[in-house]
């Protein structure tokens, strides 16, 4: 696929936008001022291989924390800051990677200015974005209800405010929990813009169907060539977040972190207990970072040949299976044996 060309912006040390690689984001649900647990937070995020982390900062005390969290994590930073542009100045006062805000939403001109002026100093960029509720009456009047055009024009009147200023380290935002909607908006502003875009599904649910809602509507546009920077909306644990988000991205080959997992869906040709070996094998596969693909089917007619693409795997048969490498059968395996051999061969490679 061929990727939209965007101008390149930092959030710390990762680089949004051009070749660089697309990121994973998650933010925490913590109160962020209990740095403790919020670091906890983070550093889950971290091991499950998030790229950059968001926090709210509804206070000052939360703006202060933010020099706390910093010295225990390892990923960048972002503020998330609704309409006290107090909060944004404190946040870069105490060392922040990166802000969340639309600076129509933080009062005037001058204000703005001074948080656009502070960002400048420190070299930290900005993200504005609308989502599908709250787009500004004017252009839900204009453009005739929730579409992609009062959707994207809300959101540049936001870019507007900061080009104005002379800023442009600024990344984009168009979310819905409507996918059709969000695709549409999406590749509108990508034909306007050359601004790196954080890709999103709001709002979409429950783990299982967040999932399902957020893979459609991120994937549509990634394979497009769309999309610089994603985060998964999900109601649960933050980590799900960044499974799913990295998962979405190695499908696509735009990832290559990690072990990939494939496995059959299991037939009536199925002798072992395949399910239960999967999951096993997920939970202890989670912790190796190597760049394989890992298979795990489920009769030896089709296993080897079906993953014949796998770096290594196995197939189950009666009470016994294949373990093979590139599709060549190593040797058979007791079924009891099976995920204990598979592991002791990824080590090796």
């Amino acid at each position: 696929m061929n990727r939209r060309k965007t101008r390149v912006i930092k959030v710390g040390k990762v680089l949004i936008g051009g070749d660089n690689p697309i990121s994973v984001q998650s933010m925490t649900n913590t109160i962020t001022k209990d740095v403790s647990n919020t670091v906890k937070q983070i550093k889950e995020l971290e091991n499950a291989g998030c790229h950059i982390v968001r926090s709210a900062i509804t206070d000052l005390d939360d703006a202060k924390a933010i020099a706390e969290i910093k010295k225990e994590i390892n990923i960048p930073i972002i503020a998330d800051i609704q309409y006290d542009y107090r909060l944004a100045l404190e946040s870069i006062k105490y060392g922040v990677d990166g802000l969340r805000l639309n600076p129509g939403n933080i009062g005037s001109p001058d204000r703005v200015r001074e948080v656009v002026k502070a960002c400048k100093e420190k070299g930290i960029s900005i993200r504005v974005g609308v989502n599908a509720g709250s787009i500004k009456k004017e252009f839900l009047e204009k453009y005739n209800g929730v579409n992609e055009n009062s959707m994207v024009y809300s959101a540049l009147e936001q870019i507007h405010i900061l080009e104005d200023m002379d800023f442009h380290d600024i990344k984009i935002s168009l979310k819905a929990s409507n996918v059709p909607l969000t695709v549409k908006a999406y590749e509108k502003m990508s034909e306007m813009v050359d601004y790196p875009l954080h890709l999103g599904i709001t709002e979409a649910g429950p783990i299982w169907r967040g999932s399902i809602k957020s893979s459609v509507g991120i994937g549509i546009l990634l394979s497009k060539g769309i999309g610089d920077t994603i985060r998964i909306s999900l109601t649960g644990e933050p980590v799900e977040e960044v499974k799913v988000g990295r998962e979405i991205l190695k499908s696509l080959n735009l990832l290559n972190e990690g072990i990939e997992l494939i496995s059959c869906p299991t037939c009536g040709r199925t002798n072992i207990d395949l399910i239960k070996i999967v999951e096993e094998a997920e939970k202890k596969l989670a912790g190796i970072n190597k760049h394989i693909k890992v298979a795990i089917m489920g009769c030896p007619v089709n296993g080897p040949g079906e993953a014949r693409e796998a770096d290594i795997g196995i197939a189950g048969g009666k009470g016994e299976g294949l373990l093979f490498k590139k599709g060549q059968i190593i040797k058979k395996v007791k079924e009891e044996d099976l995920l204990d051999e598979l592991l002791k061969e990824i080590k090796k490679l």
